[in-house]
């Protein structure tokens, strides 16, 4: 990027080489938003160009020289902007450039997008001489203006005051909220084109992101319509078409057209990817995903947990983080997948796995956020924190409120059954078999169908019996000499 007697000013460098650079904690002069502190970013289209003072940045609150080196505040971006071609369906996908365009000044950290923003500053950057906020507001402006021309007026407002940012917040979610209703009345199979984005692959440079109708973005922030507008008015952009082409899998989401482009995308690292399915040929996760899934063999369903959580362990010991590190990087992981909450709505979430049927925990806040897209027969039979802490009180739960997984799940779309369950084995451990005669010395029932089960050397051996229907005269137990 060629340098203009603008960026000349700025005590920091700007370039694309530095997307995907870290600031690590030992670094940090000071981390705005995370999981600490509240923060949001917003772009909003101003169809008067005179209320717009362009260029300007303003700052409500504390200043990174009022600022404690190492703390952690709230932080806010909202940005007005004016074009002749801009409309008001344009503001998502030109808030989502601002963690690009962020990304290119030299110690300064942001990741994810709309009301999880975290960003960290280093201590390099500081010493360099980045005094104020406004500084960075101005670069990113001035990047905005230079990689989208159709935008011919801008200005910014910045704020670190938490109270301010708390209350700017509920504004902020209702705008998000607003804009992803409008996408949930069309579906994948209405259309003849998904989009890509390839926004994520400085850092994950697998990662085939396939937005569609039925699939936001992984990172929430961008649905099947503000991929169209971008790919629109920047054909050179991350947004750009991906043909369908043939279906391959009408429930498990494969097409022809998206596996082209998981080939072209990833570098041929990955050949295939069902849009609805959990555990097969699963959608690649990036870095900024809204919420990860994970599954759990031993109940044989899969529990949720999203990045502004407070929960800080799940059912499988993990938070969070640690289970985003697992997928991330634009990785197709069997076991783990990322999704943007919105997903949670369409009508084809996780269909190939049996959509809400194989959820059987959420973190209680995610949960919360999302009660409406539950079907009222599944609220109450999917766990939190609040009613288990691990597996064993998870198999307890799901078995008290009779969750499908238990008995088997079937899947809903076309009645095929795609788990068996597990309450035989449930009934076989609470109601011992009577004992009236010594059993015959060659066993009536195939080893092979009789799968063991140990969970560490000292650990007794478990027999799970499935679908077996088996007569037990006897049992004798001895312990051999000298055990």
């Amino acid at each position: 990027m060629a340098e203009t007697e603008e960026e000349e000013k700025f005590p920091f460098d700007i370039n694309p080489m530095y997307e995907g650079e870290r600031v690590r904690k030992a670094g940090m002069y000071v981390e705005l938003g995370g999981q600490g502190k509240p923060g949001y970013e917003l772009v909003l289209f101003e169809p008067d160009p005179e209320q717009i003072k362009d260029g300007e940045v303003d700052l409500i609150g504390p200043d990174l020289e009022d600022m404690e080196e190492g703390g952690n505040y709230a932080y806010a971006m909202i940005y007005r902007v004016y074009g002749e071609q801009i409309e008001k369906d344009l503001e998502a996908v030109i808030e989502r450039r601002n963690h690009e365009y962020q990304s290119y000044i030299q110690g300064y950290m942001h990741l994810n997008q709309r009301a999880e923003i975290w960003v960290r500053i280093s201590k390099e950057a500081v010493k360099k001489g980045l005094k104020s906020l406004k500084q960075i507001g101005k670069a990113t402006i001035m990047l905005f203006k230079a990689e989208l021309p159709f935008i011919e007026k801008m200005d910014a407002t910045f704020i670190t005051d938490e109270e301010e940012v708390k209350k700017g917040l509920e504004e902020a979610n209702r705008i998000y909220e607003a804009r992803d209703v409008k996408t949930r009345g069309l579906h994948d199979e209405d259309v003849d084109e998904f989009y890509q984005c390839t926004l994520c692959q400085s850092f994950a440079p697998t990662n085939v992101c396939v937005v569609s109708p039925d699939r936001i973005a992984l990172c929430g922030a961008m649905s099947w319509f503000d991929s169209r507008a971008a790919a629109r008015i920047d054909p050179e952009g991350p947004n750009a078409p991906i043909p369908k082409g043939d279906c391959i899998d009408p429930i498990g989401g494969e097409y022809t057209g998206v596996n082209e482009a998981a080939v072209r995308l990833s570098s041929g690292e990955y050949d295939s990817i069902k849009l609805h399915s959990f555990l097969e040929k699963p959608h690649t996760s990036c870095g900024c995903f809204e919420v990860a899934g994970f599954y759990i063999p031993e109940v044989e369903g899969i529990g949720w947990v999203h990045r502004g959580s407070k929960v800080t362990d799940t059912p499988i010991g993990l938070p969070f983080s640690t289970i985003a590190g697992s997928v991330g990087g634009g990785k197709q992981v069997k076991g783990f997948l990322g999704i943007g909450v919105q997903y949670f709505y369409s009508p084809k979430f996780i269909q190939y796995d049996g959509g809400w049927r194989r959820v059987v925990w959420m973190a209680s806040d995610l949960k919360a956020r999302v009660a409406e897209a539950i079907p009222a027969e599944m609220k109450d039979k999917i766990a939190t924190e609040k009613e288990v802490k691990t597996i064993e009180e998870l198999r307890e739960f799901l078995q008290r409120v009779d969750h499908p997984v238990v008995k088997g799940v079937i899947r809903e779309v076309d009645g095929e059954r795609i788990t068996e369950g597990w309450a035989v084995e449930a009934e076989a451990v609470a109601a011992p078999a009577e004992v009236e005669e010594e059993v015959p010395s060659e066993a009536q029932v195939p080893l092979a169908s009789v799968p063991l089960v140990a969970s560490g050397a000292n650990t007794p051996v478990r027999i799970i019996l499935k679908d077996a229907d088996i007569s037990i005269g006897k049992i004798i137990v001895k312990r051999k000499e000298g055990k």
